[in-house]
């Protein structure tokens, strides 16, 4: 509910009020909104602000380089689509996290430092007799897309760059703590970066970030569509983000996605979000080097393994 509306410096800020209590709102964490909720869109620079004057996001347009968003896309939109079942409850799952089985399939998947083991990968590395008990891991796309991975860095360091700009004592906060760990993307702020395609989030909040950090959003558009908007429904507000702009918020408070609706079946909405993992610092805040390096080492070797492990096997069965 906006109680108040003014402009600074081409800037326009909304005050929001809260349409309803908490008590009514944690009936309303983990289902999907619906297209007929009654949000109030923006889509146009903004700052908004709790009647607290606690800031809620920011909202700038245009501001991301084309060559970057172009770059990032063609190098992760194919392992973008691969479905998985991570989300848990953001995919509006009823299970708890141990029955990831059980999850909706959704293309969502982890580019940066993870600080899980799947249950296969802890296999993998029993049955070649490696004893490793720390979590902390390079994700899949790191180990085997380095190049692309690398040329997916313009686009992250713009958003940390942005990031230090519009919120800047979040942004120191969370930097000190990258600055503490080798397990970072480098030259930022963040450890991590999830990526999410044609996928209305259920309505949740993020756990797993630091939580003096700031969220942020980016999207990048393939296609025509409508919907899809990041809405703060206890506020009653929404985002529409599209190509080269970038949404900050505090995602500590309860948000989710509008329905998407694709005009074409070939129509991609990537949306990018990049953060710092609380406990991928907790954990290796202080890890040397050597230890980063070696850690890193063991699972690059254990994932080239299983990827030629699996081509073999996919050899054999186009043979028979």
């Amino acid at each position: 509910m906006i109680i108040k509306k003014e402009t600074k410096n081409s800037i326009i800020i909304y005050y929001v009020d809260k349409d309803y209590d908490d008590k009514k709102m944690e009936k309303i964490l983990h289902t999907k909104l619906k297209s007929d909720n009654n949000f109030f869109i923006i889509n146009e620079d903004a700052d908004v602000y709790t009647k607290d004057n606690k800031l809620l996001l920011r909202y700038r347009k245009n501001k991301l380089n084309k060559k970057n968003i172009d770059e990032f896309y063609d190098n992760v939109i194919k392992f973008a689509l691969t479905k998985t079942t991570t989300r848990g409850i953001a995919s509006g799952s009823k299970k708890m996290k141990m029955n990831i089985k059980n999850n909706p399939k959704v293309m969502t998947n982890i580019i940066g430092y993870m600080d899980t083991i799947s249950p296969k990968l802890k296999y993998a590395l029993k049955i070649r007799g490696i004893k490793n008990n720390f979590s902390v891991r390079p994700s899949y796309f790191m180990l085997m897309y380095p190049d692309k991975f690398k040329k997916i860095l313009p686009l992250v360091r713009e958003i940390d760059e942005l990031y230090k700009k519009l919120i800047p004592e979040n942004y120191n906060l969370q930097r000190k703590k990258a600055n503490q760990t080798h397990y970072k993307i480098p030259g930022t702020s963040f450890t991590t970066i999830t990526t999410n395609v044609n996928f209305q989030t259920a309505v949740h909040t993020d756990t797993g970030d630091d939580d003096e950090g700031f969220g942020n959003l980016t999207v990048i558009e393939h296609g025509k569509y409508t919907g899809g908007e990041t809405c703060l429904p206890q506020y009653g507000i929404g985002v529409d983000v599209r190509t080269g702009d970038v949404l900050y918020m505090n995602v500590h408070e309860a948000h989710g996605n509008l329905p998407l609706k694709l005009e074409t079946p070939e129509t991609k909405r990537l949306s990018i979000v990049c953060y710092l993992r609380k406990k991928i610092w907790e954990k290796t805040k202080g890890k040397t080097k050597k230890f980063f390096e070696e850690n890193n080492n063991v699972f690059q070797n254990i994932t080239k393994k299983q990827n030629i492990t699996k081509k073999q096997n996919i050899t054999r069965k186009n043979k028979k």
